[in-house]
């Protein structure tokens, strides 16, 4: 499975390693993701997510239910 939060669609950067003579080697950025299990209410069921920090940030402010309406929305979560 890629490194791909399925709530907010963070995904892997590129970027540079800069060293103390200025030489540019290529390097990657990863999300900061975890796996979680969330309880849906309204269907009574639980589904696993693999979600960014700042997505479960998002559930804890908005509510699990609003997050995955809006992933759907915008083509992140099937």
């Amino acid at each position: 499975m890629s490194r791909v939060c399925q709530l907010t669609g963070k995904a892997v950067m590129v970027g540079n390693n800069v060293s103390h003579s200025n030489r540019k080697t290529k390097r990657r950025f990863y999300p900061n993701l975890i796996t979680k299990k969330f309880l849906l209410p309204s269907k009574n069921e639980y589904i696993t997510l693999k979600i960014s920090t700042a997505a479960l940030r998002n559930i804890n402010k908005k509510g699990i239910e609003a997050c995955v309406k809006e992933a759907k929305e915008k083509g992140y979560l099937n």
